[in-house]
């Protein structure tokens, strides 16, 4: 008998077995899946938690479940004759458990159904298919393109990115984390000596290529669809956009309005001078005296929706790229004397995803 096994809860029922795991299974949670088969797991007879108690109610499906499909293919699965052996000899057994691989591809299957790629990525690893998966998520997304079916594109493209693994994390590999904090911070390390030179101001073909390998967090990937034509990819991109950032209209909207906001400076605010013009050219003083209680840090904070207390651009500029990733895509870096920069917006008048992204500032906006 194990170390420590003892017989201080209530018995176990089979059926309180079966749904903790349909659970986890129907929630793509791997973690919790986990949890179920660790030596001090509450489904394990020896071990002193009790699964019927409220600090495990997480692990047992809320009545509302139970009549969801998901959860039923799950409980159809568990109750599998060949898994439940196997699930109950893995729970009965000292030392790491094994579980069973039809029970991890369809946590991780789920798990892409609901958007939870990390989970996802971590479970097809496991299975040691996860590459083998990201490809065939990416050749479907490429299919679609093909038919130009750009929302089943989005969604392939979606999942594929999203299952990228960290090989260099320690202690171990992990899922990829999208970072898009520091990639931001990486497309705009340079202050833009010419307005050419800014990220919102290239060419629609190369913003649109930057734009790709930006959203996707992978040059690799984005060069998959360099060969289609640059409507279908101005048409992708602004779906993709809004499918990883879901509240992207709300920035759309203070984006407008402080554009508004921005013309109301003059349109030398605008304008890309160079630090070394900046400092001694007085651009600020000629702010403040047009707009003497207008402090042209205003710019970022409406941007942003608040404003950072003693906050620097790329306090800013991070700040956004967390809460809407393409937003640091219609920005640029602007000095406007005494030492102070800036986040401003920045766009050419005919950068192909204005309109696609509700970033036309001819459009009805609040004040």
């Amino acid at each position: 008998m194990p170390w420590g096994k003892q017989e201080t809860k209530p018995r176990l029922s089979p059926e309180t077995i079966d749904y903790a795991l349909a659970k986890a299974v129907a929630d793509g949670d791997i973690v919790n899946l986990r949890q179920l088969f660790a030596p001090a797991s509450p489904l394990r007879a020896w071990s002193p938690e009790n699964i019927y108690s409220p600090k495990y109610a997480y692990l047992l499906p809320p009545s509302e479940q139970e009549g969801e499909r998901l959860f039923q293919e799950a409980l159809a699965l568990v109750r599998d004759p060949d898994i439940a052996e196997h699930a109950r000899a893995q729970l009965e057994k000292d030392g790491p458990p094994q579980l069973h691989a039809a029970l991890v591809m369809t946590l991780a299957d789920n798990a892409v159904r609901l958007g939870k790629f990390g989970a996802a990525a971590q479970a097809y690893e496991w299975l040691r298919v996860r590459p083998r998966m990201q490809e065939e998520f990416l050749r479907q997304g490429d299919t679609a393109l093909d038919q130009n079916d750009i929302a089943r594109a989005v969604a392939a493209y979606h999942a594929g990115t999203g299952l990228a693994y960290n090989y260099a994390a320690f202690p171990e590999p992990l899922p990829a984390v999208p970072d898009y904090q520091t990639r931001a911070l990486i497309l705009h390390a340079d202050y833009p000596s010419t307005p050419e030179n800014c990220v919102a101001m290239q060419d629609p073909a190369a913003f649109i290529r930057t734009a790709l390998s930006y959203v996707f967090l992978d040059a690799e990937t984005a060069a998959r669809l360099d060969a289609r034509p640059l409507e279908q990819r101005i048409a992708f991109t602004a779906a993709f956009v809004r499918r990883r950032d879901p509240d992207w209209d709300a920035f759309a909207e203070r984006y407008r309005n402080t554009c508004t906001f921005v013309t109301a400076f003059g349109r030398r605010l605008a304008q890309d001078t160079p630090p070394a013009e900046a400092e001694d050219g007085g651009l600020a003083e000629e702010i403040e005296e047009q707009q003497a209680t207008a402090d042209p840090r205003e710019i970022e904070a409406r941007l942003l929706g608040r404003s950072i207390p003693e906050g620097e651009w790329w306090q800013y500029l991070k700040e956004l790229a967390y809460e809407h990733p393409a937003a640091a895509l219609f920005v640029a870096r602007q000095s406007v004397g005494h030492g102070v920069e800036i986040v401003m917006p920045r766009l050419r008048e005919d950068c192909p995803l204005v309109e696609p992204l509700g970033l036309d500032v001819t459009r009805t906006s609040r004040p």
